[in-house]
């Protein structure tokens, strides 16, 4: 199997780096690795780390202005030639080791596509959940994801997750339109329109604060996502 891995990169200079070791590290019994990078317009020293490191099988792409994440992700599936393609974010809350328990599934051949949910438990008021405005966040995630499973008629407990695994002819036959945070839903509800089964596995993040650069705004992101799921609903 080829796996696409694709990272879209805005102002990650402090992790891009760090995350590109743990990616090259990685190895994978019967798997070889495509990584693709886009910079999305970073205007920090992101560009320049991401030419410093030395990294086998990656593609860089760059745009000339912040797009946001769906268009990067769009930029990098453009150019993937993966048989898979997975989304791995630049800010190392996604641990890369879980990228095997997610191919485990289509490995075994019990999965077409896989999801990693973070959700699947109760609130973690220690570590994920330690603020109220990270509890609101998971709150808004756990409603986006029940409203999912409304709409589209299948349960899952983490539509907003970015550990995203997904066959590539599958996409080639999905026209995306997203161009920020929207992306997740979008893709979420047109796979499950075409009856596939998302199957999920556990994973685990260190989400980082608000002041440590986390760009995800609760209400107004989740406000686009859930018109998102909505509108997908009644419109291709």
């Amino acid at each position: 199997m080829k796996l696409s891995i694709i990272i879209p990169v805005f102002n990650e200079e402090k992790t891009i780096k760090e995350v590109l070791k743990k990616i090259d590290s990685l190895k994978i019994y019967s798997v070889e690795k495509e990584i693709i990078v886009v910079d999305d317009g970073s205007t920090d020293a992101s560009k320049n780390k991401m030419n410093s490191i030395k990294v086998k099988g990656m593609k860089s792409f760059f745009h000339k202005k912040n797009q946001g994440k769906g268009a990067a992700v769009r930029t990098g599936i453009e150019h993937a030639t993966g048989d898979y393609i997975l989304i791995q974010d630049a800010d190392l809350e996604y641990n890369p080791d879980d990228i095997k328990e997610l191919l485990l599934p289509i490995n075994i051949g019990v999965a077409t596509v896989v999801y990693g949910t973070r959700l699947n438990r109760l609130p973690n008021f220690l570590k994920d959940e330690r603020t109220f405005r990270f509890f609101i966040h998971y709150m808004g995630n756990k409603f986006l994801s029940l409203l999912t499973s409304m709409l589209y008629g299948q349960w899952i407990t983490d539509m907003e997750t970015g550990y995203k695994l997904i066959p590539r002819s599958m996409l080639s036959g999905i026209t995306l339109h997203a161009r920020s945070f929207d992306f997740e839903p979008e893709i979420t509800a047109k796979i499950l329109k075409k009856g596939v089964k998302i199957f999920e596995v556990p994973i685990t993040t260190n989400p980082r604060g608000y002041d440590e650069g986390k760009k995800l705004n609760t209400v107004r992101d989740g406000m686009i996502a859930l018109w998102t799921l909505i509108k997908y609903k009644f419109v291709s």
